[in-house]
């Protein structure tokens, strides 16, 4: 071809802003961020190097609008600057057409990337345990990033989980967050669509700093009841999110989010899942299962337990006290030699003294599908055990955010509603410039001492 074709075709790749991603710009933000094209220059000019993952499985109806957003991300940071890692895990739609699409374009942009296609771990999908597989492809999508420190000593700042559909100024926002705030993940909020509204999605994943599930609540719940009935629990949390700022988790991943890699993948955490699970599908006995057995939760949750047991086994607090030293000293090696994280889920231990609260009928209610109506259960109580030696307050608190305004969804149209919701309408949009100021968290806190592991059925 002509070198001016070739030229043509690559300035008009960099204007593809798919079906759903066109929309964007249209979309009520809160502080305006939509307003000023310019607005995300200062992260272009640091020149820094992003790593966007995708696990992808059958999930050819948002892949182009994800390709769309990967270009728009280029434009506006480079695209020598990023490097795609594409998974398509035992798909069986038109994936696998759609990612030669994306190997041309990228190609063709010179933005570097890996596509791989992978079976799944089972022939047979009944016999699937879905925290493990979660672990095993996210590691699998992980592998370039270490393979190009380990070899070429190319260090990413950033990791980009791309997961359903997301506007990229929201993506670049939540970058900036994670910079101003050091923070070693910020992760946006998943929102399925159920019955005409949409409710908050991922639940099973996402904790918050108390270790309280999120409420499944609809989008629009803000404009119609209490804090109440916001997503986030803990007071702080739910007052943040109501003022749409980033509030602190103990644990998160709904949608689209952001990791520091140096706080979390360089220093050799990787993802993992409970092992001892149960397949109904090949005996209705399940086993015994005692209070101290290894959570089967999600295997984000493992993740960000190992986050918090990381940096305790890095940092605690100053301490005058040369006895509560002395005790610290020594519970950092028990940490040391322990296998699992004295704050695991449901670790054996007396339980702390805790405020009465009003009953909640959607405590304990959530799934790896949260958009169904789910049965209504007491959760099981702490177990009495072993007493702390030391509690978790006295060490350095992992920084875990939840950005509300970074907005996940698998809609197309929906999508406008659901900023409508969420937001307002355009008129209602918050004042530019104290986001930046309230944007950065002061006081940290530190992870519960005890909280009951949601178990996967």
């Amino acid at each position: 071809m002509d070198a001016q074709v070739v030229l043509s075709s690559i300035e008009q790749l960099l204007t593809t802003n798919g079906w759903v991603a066109s929309k964007c710009a249209t979309l009520t933000r809160p502080f305006g961020q939509n307003k000023n094209e310019d607005e995300y220059e200062d992260l272009a000019k640091q020149g820094q190097l992003y790593y966007v993952g995708m696990v992808i499985h059958s999930a050819d109806h948002f892949l182009v609008d994800q390709l769309a957003v990967i270009i728009q991300l280029a434009r506006r940071l480079g695209t020598s600057n990023l490097f795609v890692s594409m998974l398509d895990y035992d798909s069986s739609d038109s994936t696998e057409t759609l990612t030669d699409l994306c190997e041309a374009v990228l190609t063709l942009l010179g933005i570097p990337f890996r596509i791989r296609r992978v079976p799944g771990m089972t022939e047979n999908p009944s016999y699937a345990y879905y925290p493990l597989e979660e672990a095993h492809t996210r590691n699998l999508a992980l592998e370039p990033l270490h393979e190009l420190w380990e070899k070429r000593k190319i260090k990413f700042h950033r990791v980009i989980w791309l997961k359903g559909f997301t506007c990229p100024n929201d993506i670049l926002e939540s970058i900036r967050i994670s910079v101003v705030n050091q923070a070693a993940m910020v992760c946006g909020m998943d929102w399925a669509e159920h019955n005409g509204f949409f409710i908050f999605s991922d639940r099973w994943r996402t904790r918050d700093i108390n270790g309280d599930q999120f409420r499944q609540s609809k989008s629009s719940s803000l404009s119609t009841s209490s804090l109440s009935n916001v997503p986030p629990r803990d007071s702080i949390g739910a007052q943040r999110y109501a003022q749409h700022l980033p509030f602190q988790v103990f644990c998160c991943e709904s949608g689209t989010h952001i990791i520091d890699p140096v706080q979390s993948y360089y220093a050799g955490i990787s993802y993992r899942a409970g092992t001892n699970f149960h397949n109904v599908t090949l005996s209705d006995s399940p086993p015994a299962r005692h209070p101290d057995d290894k959570c089967l939760d999600s295997s984000q949750a493992w993740f960000c337990r190992d986050l918090w047991v990381a940096k305790a086994k890095e940092n605690i607090k100053d301490v005058d006290d040369s006895e509560s030293h002395e005790t610290l000293k020594a519970q950092r090696r028990s940490l040391e030699t322990r296998a699992e994280p004295p704050i695991a889920a449901n670790a054996p231990r007396e339980p702390q003294p805790q405020p009465q609260r009003e009953p909640d009928a959607d405590a304990n209610a959530g799934s790896d599908y949260d958009a169904h109506d789910l049965p209504l259960a007491d959760p099981p109580k702490p177990a009495a055990g072993q007493k702390l030696t030391a509690p978790n307050s006295v060490f350095e608190p992992v920084k875990i955010m939840v950005n509300p305004r970074c907005v996940t969804t698998y809609a197309g149209v929906s999508h406008t509603q659901l900023a409508l919701d969420l937001f307002g309408p355009p008129d209602r949009e918050e004042e530019e410039g104290r986001v930046k100021e309230q944007d950065i968290l002061v006081e940290w806190e530190s992870a519960p001492d005890t909280f009951v592991c949601q178990e996967q059925q």
